[in-house]
């Protein structure tokens, strides 16, 4: 095992991994559209501080770790590859005592439970290959709980710090990935958590102090599973329906979101759909929000506080399909209001022949996002929404809270 030791070199027994002035942690986020891994760098002055985050390196792949179900060796070559970048960033003096995770989302959660096993197997035996910590619970699949919690567990502490201040605003962060969507924020009403489905509030202790937090996650909602679930591809679970694998030479239709002379294929957890508007059909926004609400109405929970006045963080599809469509821009991010979403949906479905050209599924995934935040969860239209990639430097997702959360709660021997 590894033991820590102090200034002067002497042995200190067990102690968190932490107890280091400087030191690293790797993780692999295995998501549904691609496998990203953050390298972080942290400082820690005085063991009763909070560690500072300095750095971090991020480099992503394509496609996700779940395109693999049929090749998990393959798969595996992906993390192979990621972890030569982490070799150059870490010293190598540290590498013994940089813990490498992953935690897979969506992705894995969709696939069928043998096939995700091998998966998780093969990566265990890369991290074994590696020169890196490898704790006995460093590759998993994440519940959606966890996921939302330590999202924002990460923004809380890292780079929205007045999401625990006095504002009277409720401040939360939304993300929207390829299989799932999240939600988190901390309650400011006793309604909200009374009036919340009981697994939707979970209890966060950080350093000496209990929150309750709102957060869930929203498995067969994210933009690409919406997408297919809005077309019939998916079950109801959530899951890929194999029937409509198997008879993949028939075209799933929807003339409401898509451009009418359309055919094309699509790709969701390593499945090929082929998919198609109808030329003689109506396409346009009012029956493209329709068929959307019906992935989205009566599953997504509307907390009672958000109809109030509240502001969002919201990343990852949120922000790429805003910069798509010209309401932020890329370099910056930006601030829009939920009515903005709405505006551009119905300009780019009302105008398919323009902007299906440049996206065929432009007009079904803003249709999407608008009527998730309205109808789902319940957002005004003067809510406000900060899109961003980044937030005071920092690539903001569940990664960063969740290696910090591993630090806070390992112990190496």
């Amino acid at each position: 095992g590894i033991t820590s030791k102090d200034e002067e070199g002497k042995n200190t027994g067990s102690s968190p991994v932490n107890t280091s002035r400087v030191f690293y942690g790797i993780m692999f986020d295995a998501g549904s559209t691609g496998t990203r891994i953050h390298i972080y760098k942290f400082i820690q002055k005085d063991p009763v501080e909070l560690p500072v985050l300095v750095n971090e390196m991020y480099h992503a792949v394509k496609p996700g770790l779940s395109s693999y179900k049929d090749d998990p060796e393959e798969g595996g070559n992906t993390i192979r590859q990621l972890l030569k970048i982490a070799k150059k960033t870490v010293p190598e003096d540290d590498w013994r005592r940089t813990p490498v995770v992953l935690k897979a989302t969506a992705g894995l959660r969709l696939l069928p439970e043998d096939k995700a096993r091998a998966l998780l197997r093969e990566v265990q035996t890369v991290f074994g290959e590696s020169p890196f910590y490898v704790p006995s619970n460093s590759v998993s699949i994440m519940n959606g709980k966890n996921e939302g919690g330590v999202m924002c567990s990460t923004c809380c502490l890292f780079a929205i710090g007045h999401l625990y201040s006095n504002t009277k605003r409720t401040v939360g962060i939304l993300d929207l990935g390829g299989g799932s969507t999240q939600i988190t924020f901390l309650p400011k009403s006793k309604k909200t958590i009374q009036s919340a489905p009981s697994n939707y509030i979970a209890s966060f202790n950080l350093f000496d102090h209990t929150y309750q937090l709102y957060t869930h996650s929203y498995l067969g909602n994210g933009l690409f599973a919406a997408r297919y679930a809005t077309v019939g591809a998916l079950g109801a679970d959530g899951r890929v329906s194999y029937y409509f694998n198997y008879f993949s030479c028939h075209y799933f239709i929807n003339a409401s979101c898509l451009p009418k002379k359309f055919r094309g294929n699509g790709t969701f957890s390593g499945t090929i759909y082929k998919v198609s508007g109808i030329p003689d059909g109506y396409a346009g926004y009012k029956l493209c929000y329709y068929e959307v609400m019906k992935v989205i109405k009566g599953i997504v929970h509307q907390p009672y506080e958000v109809r109030g006045s509240s502001v969002f963080y919201a990343f990852s599809y949120y922000f790429d399909k805003a910069v798509e469509s010209g309401l932020i821009d890329g370099s910056r991010g930006g601030t829009v209001e939920v009515r903005d979403f709405k505006k551009r949906a119905k300009e780019v479905c009302n105008k398919m022949t323009k902007y299906g050209a440049i996206n065929p599924f432009l007009c079904m995934d803003l249709t999407y996002i608008t009527c998730l935040l309205k109808e789902g969860f319940g957002f005004k239209d003067s809510t406000v929404l900060h899109l961003a990639k980044k937030v005071n430097n920092v690539e903001t997702s569940w990664a960063l809270g969740a290696t910090f959360d591993f630090f806070r709660n390992l112990k190496i021997h």
